[in-house]
């Protein structure tokens, strides 16, 4: 077990973190560096790792983040393209069809279009989708970040169709293979299965208000008088809506399959709601809108001006007057499903990660290049490596849609070659924030893996397993707690599910706890914990220009994240001990 000195030293790089972000509001391009820097002397001094492998764990980190980045650019170009068409100020018309009012369009954008990029797409997708289009529409920046961020938590779970269950789960449980079936009679597949289903269940009981919250969110902090009167009134569209997704996103995780939740809920539920919506039910008898422009704090936008009368009007040259609704959201659509088919299939999956491979062997490690450009064996060390799948991730698809709305919208050379520019020069602050972040977050994970390590958990088990120890029988109502610390750092519901879930089981069994009910916390808690995932705020941050206020976003977005905590928390404890104390 880790000595206090340890404990103190693994926390101390988070510890950094939250007080310069947080505390102090630096934004994240100069606190990060930072605090990768006290990473590195702890793992140095405190872990016994030499120079090179922290070097090595490092470089990990730098190609994750450069996986991330390729999808922020992806959408980035995307978004440019169609403010260079003028394909947002049809989609702005297009919506103020249903209702014009501000709270309508959370539920419809922030809610149901988010967690169905997240069931399609997962990568921290939706917020840099959803935040740009509500941007659009008249957002203020952060204002859209919050919603994005908060709206599509419940399908986090089921992202990329289920890969957080998939990989996160399963992989990682196949060591306790016969554990699980001897006790259960299940093989490790059907076990993570039902894991996925109990933590839909947790979502479902405790998420179905995330319309709500995320316009209750917008409405109070955005307002001209801080009141959530003005939420209250559309209690039943929030209520209705979130009811009309958890019902189908629930039965499918317990009848179908741990891919389609997210995927099934959405479509479902946005279908019912809409449909709703314009038969003239649930619609607010008031319109609420944002105080004047001009009342606005400077906090609020970013260098991309909301709306229609400012940069996204400007660049848009295209015929907003005769173009479609089709037309102007075909390129989103195009995505969407060019995502789902490559997501379903596995023949289609697999050919795009091993199609093309070719090995290069060299003294620093095996690389590969072609659909994957990877690194194993980095720098000798069979414990780090990293890979970047630039063709499945979403970022290519982005970029391919970019493309297809070109000759869609018959824009001009000229436009292209801008959307493209302001794409590039709006990456710079979200790369150097990117990188320091993952670089730290792979030195915590990988300071254990040295065969030499004066300790062989990493930094991030030591707090957890410490936190464990200190809670005892109350367990159950921080296990959501622990998936949350990971996927913080990690920014990955699928890593942090990777990271914890073998010590979330091997926990419950000691405790005597039902182990798919503490799993199915980690599964939720790896959701939540993306609300305050300082590298998915900066994505998010990115795509609005409105990059180094991660510290603003991480204080509000601690509000549903504690919600959400406190929920799980509760649920799991009376599972545990009350409901279902006879599950394996």
């Amino acid at each position: 077990m880790a000595s206090v000195v340890e404990l103190a030293a693994a926390a101390l790089p988070l510890v950094l973190t939250a007080v310069l972000i947080v505390g102090l509001l630096w934004p994240a391009t100069r606190a990060m560096p930072l605090a990768w820097i006290a990473a590195l002397l702890v793992g140095y001094l405190v872990w016994a790792n030499p120079v090179d492998f922290l070097v090595g764990a490092s470089i990990v980190g730098v190609m994750t983040a450069l996986e991330i980045l390729w999808i922020v650019f992806g959408a980035l170009v995307l978004l440019y393209t169609l403010m260079q068409a003028g394909a947002f100020d049809r989609i702005n018309r297009g919506f103020a069809a249903v209702s014009d009012d501000r709270r309508v369009q959370i539920v419809l954008l922030a809610f149901f279009l988010a967690t169905f990029i997240e069931g399609a797409a997962g990568f921290g997708t939706p917020a840099a989708v959803v935040a740009p289009l509500l941007l659009a529409l008249g957002f203020p920046a952060l204002a859209a970040v919050i919603a994005a961020l908060i709206g599509h938590i419940i399908a986090v779970t089921y992202g990329a169709v289920g890969t957080p269950i998939i990989v996160g789960i399963e992989t990682p449980l196949s060591d306790y293979e016969g554990v699980i079936t001897g006790e259960s009679g299940m093989t490790v597949t059907e076990y993570s299965m039902e894991v996925a289903a109990w933590a839909a269940t947790y979502h479902s009981l405790v998420g179905f208000v995330m319309p709500l919250f995320a316009v209750g969110m917008v409405v109070y902090f955005f307002s001209e008088e801080r009141s959530i009167k003005p939420a209250l009134e559309v209690v039943p569209l929030c209520l209705f809506a979130g009811i009309a997704f958890v019902i189908p996103y629930w039965t499918s995780a317990w009848f179908l399959t741990a891919e389609f939740p997210a995927l099934i809920g959405s479509m479902v539920g946005g279908a019912v709601t809409v449909a709703a919506l314009r038969a003239g039910y649930f619609l607010p008898e008031s319109e609420w809108e944002f105080p004047p422009r001009e009342e606005w704090p400077r906090h609020w936008v970013g260098t991309i001006e909301p709306g229609s009368d400012g940069e996204i009007n400007a660049h848009g040259t295209g015929d907003r007057s005769s173009m479609s609704l089709v037309r102007a959201w075909s390129p989103y659509v195009f995505l969407v499903v060019l995502l789902v088919i490559t997501r379903v299939s596995d023949q289609i999956s697999e050919f795009l990660v091993e199609g093309l491979l070719i090995p290069i062997e060299t003294n620093l490690g095996e690389f590969t290049v072609g659909f994957v450009l990877a690194w194993d064996e980095i720098l000798g060390y069979e414990a780090l490596e990293a890979g970047i799948e630039w063709v499945n991730v979403p970022g290519f698809w982005l970029l391919v849609s970019a493309l297809v709305a070109i000759p869609i919208f018959g824009m001009s050379g000229q436009q292209v070659k801008a959307a493209w520019r302001e794409a590039g020069e709006k990456i710079v602050s979200p790369f150097i924030a990117l990188v320091f972040v993952i670089a730290m977050v792979q030195v915590m994970i990988n300071a254990g893996s040295y065969p030499g390590a004066t300790l062989e958990e990493s930094m991030i088990e030591v707090l957890a397993i410490a936190t464990a120890d200190v809670t005892g029988a109350a367990y159950p109502t921080i296990a959501a707690l622990i998936g949350g610390l990971g996927a913080a750092m990690t920014g990955s519901n699928t890593v942090s599910n990777i990271t914890f879930s073998g010590f979330q089981f091997t926990a419950a069994q000691e405790l005597g706890l039902p182990t798919q009910i503490i799993v199915g916390a980690q599964a939720v808690g790896g959701a939540m914990g993306n609300l305050v995932a300082i590298h998915n705020i900066v994505a998010a941050l990115a795509t609005v220009g409105l990059v180094g206020q991660e510290g603003r976003v991480i204080r509000l977005n601690l509000i549903p994240l504690a919600y959400y905590a406190i929920g799980v928390g509760i649920v799991a404890t009376i599972f545990s001990y009350v409901a279902f104390t006879g599950v394996f």
